[in-house]
């Protein structure tokens, strides 16, 4: 498949394709699929404060992040760390990383590369492996870098998907309740001869206070329709 497919596929707006792990194991199939001598590869988002979703093509290199995750220690958090490429062209002779280094042999992987992409807090990392040493020196400046950054901008442009989803639904669920809160505030201005502020501060105290929703109070106070309403807004504040 040329680039430019690869490339089209990545970018798919899908539901489905908005999810973090999809995106990852898509980039790193991918880049597999566009990178001569490559034997595998893994990716991962990294974001202040959230879980590190992880996607590897082959079992045996989700041993090699979680490793790297466990120790500390490896191209990823260099990579991480430096925001720059991180590569070994012959793990056999490199004495970085010990503990990777050693689980990586017994794979049979001789080279790395991790490339990061950094987008608005959000860092992607595309690691690629090899069985052959010094196989993987130009894979940086191929297709894969561009794999990386759609990848990057589309995991950002899904999370303000995300995010716009969910103030959707909070507006929503605002929307729907405005009517009775309304009709809640007019049944506490009758009885009590306030404005329409000081009734909607009465609701929001008796929520406050009862750690009850704001629409739930005043469906219970539209459900009375004002009757006995001044002996039971006193027991409503407890």
């Amino acid at each position: 498949m040329p680039a430019q497919e690869h490339v089209g596929h990545l970018g798919d707006e899908s539901a489905e394709a908005a999810l973090p792990g999809r995106r990852l194991s898509e980039l790193a199939e991918q880049a597999v699929r566009c990178t001569a001598d490559c034997c595998g590869a893994s990716s991962m988002v990294t974001e202040a404060g959230a879980e590190r979703p992880a996607a590897v093509t082959h079992p045996d290199l989700a041993g090699l992040v979680a490793v790297q995750l466990r120790s500390g220690d490896g191209p990823i958090p260099d990579a991480l760390e430096g925001g720059r490429p991180v590569d070994s062209t012959d793990l056999l002779h490199d004495e970085r990383w010990p503990e990777y280094r050693a689980m990586a042999l017994d794979s049979g992987v001789r080279s790395t590369v991790t490339l990061p992409f950094r987008r608005s807090g959000l860092m992607v990392t595309l690691s690629l492996y090899s069985f052959r040493p010094g196989a993987l020196e130009n894979a940086s400046h191929g297709p894969v870098h561009a794999l990386g950054e759609l990848a990057a901008s589309c995991l950002v442009r899904d999370r303000s998907y995300r995010a716009a989803l969910t103030e959707l639904d909070h507006l929503g669920t605002a929307l729907r309740s405005r009517p009775v809160v309304d009709q809640a505030c007019g049944i506490v201005m009758h009885v009590l001869g306030c404005d329409a502020d000081a009734a909607f501060g009465v609701l929001r105290r008796i929520s406050q206070g009862t750690n009850r929703k704001l629409s739930d109070v005043a469906s219970g106070v539209v459900s009375r329709r004002g009757r006995g309403l001044e002996r039971d807004l006193a027991a409503l504040m407890n």
